[in-house]
């Protein structure tokens, strides 16, 4: 059991590449280069993302009256990137997974500037503990090896192999559900203690954080007059935030394991949420069969 459980990252790493290898299988070109005709849409997930965002989550805190600690560690989750589930659920609630893998790249490669200005910001804000987060490329690294190079692998194989590709659809649809529901309990029985003890002082405003952050980015656009695929991408990589980074940061560089627990309470909630959002924004039907184009 012990060696399982040692094994388990690594097995987990495998599962989500191998999903992003699917979701290549999905993808042509033809979808990256459509970004071009929707700078609109770009420009305002980026907005969202880099300035409205932590300013929403700031004045979450203020109004919760969020303990400082807590606080500290909300704002890192609001500075991470979109995560690698952002893709994902995309994918399967019927968003444009090429806008989402486009802005998860741009907004990681973003938040090696943004994330140590926004961390800091606001532990002078609350903690005012002078501690410093350095500039973390190792996640850009990270983010590339598991998202970027699986989809360029499945691309090519589709570019390849266009039967292959349409006949192994559906199968990656269902593992990828497979491995969202084993995420979400994994990461329920691994922080199961922290949770429980954290949770009344700190999970209204991560829950509210959440679904502010997917409605945003999803009806923001829709105002705007974006199509729902692009409002759906946007809605998930806005929504869904790369909690790993976020604890990565807070135990790694800023070594308080308190700052991790808001993370933490957001890396199962929002699995709950995301796929209740899918659900309202396209419809259980369409959800269940795969999503229009």
């Amino acid at each position: 059991m012990s060696n399982f459980i040692t094994l388990l990252p690594t097995l987990l790493i495998g599962a989500l590449a191998l999903i992003m290898f699917g979701l290549g299988l999905s993808l042509t070109l033809g979808d990256f280069r459509r970004l071009l005709g929707h700078p609109k849409a770009v420009i305002l997930a980026l907005v969202l993302q880099a300035m409205v965002l932590p300013a929403i989550c700031y004045g979450l805190i203020i109004g919760l009256g969020v303990a400082p600690v807590y606080a500290v560690g909300l704002m890192l989750l609001a500075a991470s990137p979109g995560g690698v589930s952002a893709n994902l659920f995309s994918h399967l609630f019927g968003g444009n997974v090429a806008m989402n893998i486009s802005l998860t790249a741009i907004n990681t490669l973003l938040s090696i500037v943004s994330l140590p200005l926004i961390a800091n910001f606001a532990i002078e804000a609350f903690a005012k503990s002078g501690q410093v987060v350095p500039m973390q490329t190792g996640k850009v690294i990270e983010v590339i090896g598991i998202v970027l190079v699986p989809v360029a692998i499945g691309m090519f194989a589709k570019s390849r192999a266009p039967g292959f590709a349409a006949r192994m659809d559906a199968p990656m649809k269902r593992f990828s559900m497979v491995v969202l529901a084993a995420l979400a309990l994994i990461a329920i029985a691994k922080e199961w203690t922290a949770l429980t003890g954290s949770f009344a002082s700190i999970g209204l405003a991560v829950v509210a954080f959440n679904a502010i952050s997917l409605g945003l980015g999803y009806y923001v656009p829709r105002m705007m007059g974006l199509d729902k695929p692009n409002a759906i991408a946007i809605g998930y990589e806005i929504g869904i935030h790369n909690s790993t980074l976020a604890i990565f940061v807070a135990l790694s560089v800023l070594g308080d394991f308190q700052l991790m627990l808001p993370a933490a309470i957001y890396s199962v909630s929002m699995y709950v949420l995301a796929t209740a959002f899918g659900f309202l924004v396209l419809g259980r039907k369409q959800a269940v069969i795969g999503a229009p184009a």
